[in-house]
């Protein structure tokens, strides 16, 4: 790749206003929203907004691969819009009392450890590393069980069935996210030997 096309590269990757990073805001926007509507129960039109930022979420996706629009922010909106919305529901559902307040301290762990990392790579000239695909499974099992856990409050079968797959679901999002957060703590470690060594080589990928 010539000098040319790497600054022509480089200028798009540093654009703001993509459609996909709008969507990405739109969908930020939406989590006072649905803040409000499930701490005040109001559950199906939580729902359909969990539903529709979770389409929004696959469609900035898609845009963004189809039509060239990634830029670095988009990569920092759809992971904070995923973990923001992880967290709202998780506080909502537990002063609800619908899933153990153990479930909260579990998953916000899991974020202060990753965040106590951001020193230590910004020290070594690194920012966020990229998600690990662990991580986007473990995020996408969190958002698909906890409308399931939100339908459990119906009564009769339809209830039984959402509290069964919700907490399977649940319980593999919390594996599945504590897993990348050990190989992300894996990368930073090589990241800090490396350094310190003084080698040139280049840093494992993410995945």
């Amino acid at each position: 790749m010539d000098t040319g096309e790497e600054t022509a590269r480089a200028a798009a990757d540093e654009r703001v206003w993509t459609v996909p990073n709008a969507i990405s805001f739109l969908r930020l926007a939406l989590i006072p929203v649905f803040a409000w509507l499930i701490v005040g129960e109001h559950d199906v039109a939580a729902l359909i907004v969990l539903a529709v930022a979770g389409a929004s979420d696959w469609v900035d996706g898609f845009i963004a691969r189809r039509f060239d629009q990634a830029s670095r922010l988009g990569r920092m909106l759809d992971p904070a819009a995923d973990r923001l919305y992880i967290f709202v529901t998780l506080i909502g559902l537990a002063y609800r009392e619908i899933v153990p307040w153990w479930l909260v301290v579990v998953i916000v762990a899991r974020e202060l450890v990753l965040a106590g990392t951001m020193p230590v790579l910004v020290r070594h000239g690194y920012g966020p590393l990229p998600v690990h695909m662990a991580g986007k499974s473990g995020t996408f099992c969190l958002m698909y069980a906890f409308p399931l856990l939100l339908l459990a409050s119906v009564p009769g079968v339809v209830g039984e069935v959402a509290w069964t797959v919700g907490w399977a679901s649940a319980l593999w999002g919390v594996g599945l996210y504590w897993f990348a957060c050990l190989l992300y703590l894996e990368q930073v470690a090589w990241i800090v030997r490396r350094d310190r060594a003084g080698s040139g080589a280049a840093a494992p990928g993410a995945g």
